[in-house]
């Protein structure tokens, strides 16, 4: 394995070292002891610290045999950079010079030096917060000490080189970076500053973080230019000019957050990461120095997986990679890529542990976002768990339940589970209806007295019931079955009236919807109160008359036409416009609409499959008349 030399003082430099430790021998040299701790955890590294003249450093190469050698030392380390070329050029040993991104200067006042920024302020009144770094102090020793202060690495040599330049100690601001907008904005604010001193370091320097901050505090950036620059290359293209191309990713599942619930092999991949890649609420949760891309998107991924050269990247999801995860959306971006996947603890796993309950008989949900028959579901099991965000928060989602009737149900929620601010929250569903919870927290209702909701046919009279037709329940039993329903059916019911149909059909279709249509306020009401009767919350009341009523509805994959639902044939033309496929069942009583629908469907170019006359007899109740059930699918084509 070929072997590198990369100095590595800075951020550019720590990045290098963690993409190029598995394709080379990596040697990294710091300055100072600082240094060397920025790499601490860093496997398979050698880390040295200490400074080198020109001399010291063609020995160094002579003896390691370097393949080549990284000069990433800061933009002003000029002199480190000279002597790293001249011990290149002495011993033959390539060499790569890594350039930072110095970025803009915001507008501020510019100069060449910390001399001639020194010089610039002599002449000019206020307080003055320097940035430059303690080995540039004594620039500033003109200047008055009583309006200077200085913001230093928190380190012996930096405390030594403010008093040695005459700054009280109450003016030395002794801390790490980095800094963000805010922060800088305050300290000049606190000392009152009218001048900030930085150099054009990059982003890797915070610099339009420090010129951002001092436009929030109404202080003037003097802002030190680069130095000049022999050429070089940015940290991406060393990365490509050094390391083949890689498409391996392990998609990391980090449970609900908090860093005790990560699994071990989890921690260890997080460890190894050269960059982390996932949603910016899942990154906060992570512990790592590595650096971190926010997308929300597999698109968005895979362009940063393409635009680097990444080793070992993590795409990190939250709770488990198996449930209501995002990982499958990634798995299909990323199909030309070798995928390892490493599993998390889901949140419903974990707010079952701390519920002290066994979760094996849990009905699992997920809210955020999506819809999924929540009412259904709490009514037909006993337990039922549920992932709440988006328009889905605990409050509406209570809310909903108490209006179908379940407000006097046992309910928890956690909020935060595993992060800081963690609680747990007991009461019923109508006490947590129009309470405040986290936007992403898990919902727990007990039902003990749940109910199979499906029925085979629904006596009628269990219908909350008008004036309004009703289609009985012999002929509904017919028309039920001709329809063939499937789970996920998307129903529309013409001509609803109390909705008997309807019912029948969002019971048999728990994971679809049915539209119900029907242009008589006074049925649609009794309609919704037989939906909250019936706790079918996939039925949605369209009060209109069709086809107008139809137009802003999806494209159903099954349709009901009762005896009397308007104009037959611009209603079928409706369907046609939406699904040309869609199976439609429709029922005529008299010779007149029998002959239309009949008519009506060969003109259309619909297959009629077929039509079956129902007729019932009832001991208590004179013979109905016959009702027949036609059964039409799709139009036909040249195929």
């Amino acid at each position: 394995m070929e072997k590198l030399c990369i100095f590595a003082g800075t951020t550019e430099g720590r990045s290098l070292v963690r993409a190029l430790r598995g394709a080379y021998r990596v040697t990294a040299c710091v300055a100072t002891e600082y240094g060397r701790e920025t790499l601490a955890g860093i496997e398979g590294v050698r880390v040295l610290a200490g400074r080198m003249d020109a001399d010291g450093m063609a020995a160094f190469f002579r003896e390691n045999r370097f393949s080549r050698v990284l000069d990433a030392t800061h933009p002003y380390a000029r002199e480190a950079t000279e002597n790293i070329r001249a011990a290149c050029e002495r011993t033959g040993t390539p060499l790569l010079r890594v350039l930072r991104d110095t970025g803009a200067d915001g507008g501020a006042v510019t100069v060449g030096s910390v001399r001639e920024a020194a010089e610039f302020l002599a002449g000019r009144e206020g307080r003055v917060l320097l940035t430059t770094g303690s080995r540039e102090l004594s620039a500033f020793a003109g200047l008055d000490p009583g309006r200077v202060w200085a913001r230093v690495l928190p380190l012996s040599a930096s405390l030594a080189a403010c008093a040695e330049a005459g700054l009280p100690a109450s003016h030395v601001i002794a801390m790490q970076g980095p800094f963000s907008r805010e922060m800088n904005a305050a300290t000049l604010r606190q000392i009152g500053a009218r001048w900030l001193v930085t150099k054009s370091s990059g982003a890797a320097g915070g610099f339009q973080e420090k010129l951002d901050g001092a436009r929030d505090a109404g202080a003037i950036s003097v802002v030190v230019g680069p130095p000049p620059e022999r050429g070089g290359v940015t940290v991406e293209e060393a990365l490509r000019a050094l390391l083949p191309p890689v498409r391996r990713v392990t998609l990391v599942g980090v449970g609900p957050g908090g860093a005790d619930l990560l699994t071990r092999e989890a921690a260890r991949a997080l460890e190894r990461a050269d960059a982390l890649i996932g949603a910016k609420s899942v990154l906060d949760c992570v512990e790592s120095s590595a650096p971190r891309f926010a997308v929300f998107r597999p698109e968005d991924a895979r362009a940063v997986l393409e635009a680097h050269r990444f080793r070992s990247p993590a795409l990190v999801l939250r709770g488990d990679t198996g449930f209501f995860s995002g990982a499958a959306g990634l798995r299909e971006a990323l199909r030309d890529y070798e995928i390892t996947v490493l599993p998390g603890i889901a949140s419903p796993v974990c707010f079952a542990a701390k519920l002290g309950i066994p979760w094996e008989d849990v009905r699992l949900l997920s809210l955020h976002g999506r819809e999924a028959g929540l009412v259904r579901a709490v009514s037909e099991h006993r337990r039922v768990m549920a992932l709440t965000g988006g328009e889905n928060t605990v409050s509406a989602l209570c809310e909903r339940l108490r209006a179908y009737g379940l407000g006097e149900l046992s309910a928890a929620v956690g909020e935060r589970l595993s992060l800081p601010g963690e609680r747990v929250t007991r009461a019923t569903v109508a006490e947590l209806a129009g309470r405040s919870f986290d936007s992403l927290a898990v919902l727990f209702v007990e039902n003990p007295c749940p109910r199979r909701l499906f029925r085979h046919i629904i006596p009628d009279g269990e219908f909350i019931r008008g004036d309004a037709p009703m289609t009985k329940s012999e002929v509904r039993s017919v028309c039920l079955a001709k329809l063939a329903l499937e789970a996920d059916s998307v129903v529309w019911d013409i001509g609803a009236g109390t909705g008997p149909i309807s019912v029948e059909c969002a019971l048999a279709a728990p994971e679809g919807r049915v539209w119900a249509v029907e242009r008589s306020p006074e049925a649609c009401k009794l309609m919704a109160r037989n939906a909250v009767k019936f706790h079918l919350e996939n039925i949605s009341v369209v009060e209109g008359a069709a086809p107008e009523a139809l137009a802003d509805l999806p494209a159903p994959t099954h349709v009901f036409l009762g005896c009397s639902s308007g104009d037959l044939r611009a209603i079928l033309e409706a369907v046609l416009r939406k699904n040309p496929a869609a199976r439609v069942v429709a029922t005529a009583v008299t010779p007149k609409a029998r002959a239309e629908l009949t008519s009506r469907a060969r003109d259309l170019g619909f297959s009629v499959l077929e039509a079956v006359t129902v007729s019932v007899s009832g001991l208590r109740e004179a013979d109905r008349d016959p009702v027949t059930v036609f059964t039409l699918r799709g139009v036909r084509t040249d195929d």
